[in-house]
């Protein structure tokens, strides 16, 4: 008689070490995952000094060239006649600021009020660390008072980080085929004004539409370019916590960046296993009956057994 208890504690304890099995894969899990799946990048705290690059189309980026100055217009560069050449300007900046939603309406403020517009904007986590990302774009010979403005609104400039690439040879090539297509559609639209054969007619007509199509097309691209180099782009990215901004760290390790990594993995277990332990008890209402169930059918087979033992 005393066979059955002993069963039964066997089965509790097999039971009670799957759970804690589970909970400790879970948290072994949890913890490689949080931290071997953080990058390099977070485990240092960028210097405060900005760095600038500046690259040409197919091209690695390179330092910037002696007598360059940031506040060189722009705008006097859609004059490729003039010889200037024509770069597209763009612009990352990653900033530390006390109230993210304050800062960026006053990044969204300035941006309209110097005739740029919003390209996106978005604003995450806003009850724990929160940061926003915004994409603008500035007329470009604003371009450095924007700069200068938006560093002013930082606690920190964790990264700056200015990229031009020289649209020069891709516009004039553009404008040489235009000119091409045009002379082409030109002479095309001289001959069916000289002819009278129908079948010759409608033969010049389609090649006509499909010169304008291209035509079109390259007028799109032509304007595009003259858009990007009038109007710079610039992406703002503010947070109230420095590990939530993108940047490249000169030192790959930093104990207390560490520290703060595994401190945050921690209370992201706790808050794991507490939302298992949620959903464990809210589905309670199935497996507790469940083991009951088991329980007592197990029960009352050995009972039988018994029974026709004895």
């Amino acid at each position: 008689m005393d066979a059955v208890p002993v069963k039964d504690n066997n089965s509790n304890r097999k039971i009670l070490l799957f759970i804690a099995g589970v909970v400790v894969l879970y948290v072994a899990l949890n913890l490689y995952k949080s931290f071997f799946g953080v990058s390099l990048r977070s485990f240092s705290i960028p210097s405060t000094t900005p760095s600038y690059k500046y690259s040409d189309i197919g091209t690695a980026s390179l330092s910037a060239p002696s007598g360059y100055s940031p506040e060189m217009s722009l705008e006097s560069s859609v004059q490729d006649s003039s010889g200037t050449r024509m770069v597209v300007q763009t612009s990352n900046l990653s900033l530390l600021v006390k109230d993210v939603k304050d800062s960026g309406d006053k990044v969204l403020g300035y941006t309209k009020e110097n005739g740029g517009y919003m390209v996106s904007t978005s604003f995450n986590r806003p009850t724990e660390s929160p940061y926003a990302t915004i994409t603008i774009r500035v007329p470009s010979e604003k371009f450095e008072d924007a700069l200068n403005y938006f560093r002013s609104l930082a606690i920190k400039v964790a990264n700056e980080n200015i990229q031009g690439s020289d649209v020069t040879d891709q516009y004039e090539d553009i404008e040489e085929h235009l000119a091409t297509l045009t002379k082409t559609k030109t002479r095309l639209e001289a001959i069916m004004d000289m002819t009278n054969d129908v079948s010759e007619i409608i033969r010049v007509q389609k090649e006509i539409i499909s010169l304008q199509t291209q035509i079109d097309s390259l007028i799109g691209r032509k304007q595009a370019i003259e858009e990007e180099v009038a109007m710079t782009k610039i992406t703002v990215y503010l947070s109230t916590d420095e590990l939530s901004l993108p940047y490249t760290p000169d030192e790959k390790f930093r104990p207390n960046v560490v520290f703060k990594l595994a401190v945050r993995s921690l209370l992201g277990t706790f808050k794991g296993i507490g939302e298992m332990l949620i959903w464990v008890a809210v589905y309670s209402l199935i497996w507790i009956p469940a083991i009951i169930i088991y329980k007592l059918v197990k029960k009352w087979r050995m009972k039988n057994k018994l029974h026709n033992k004895n």
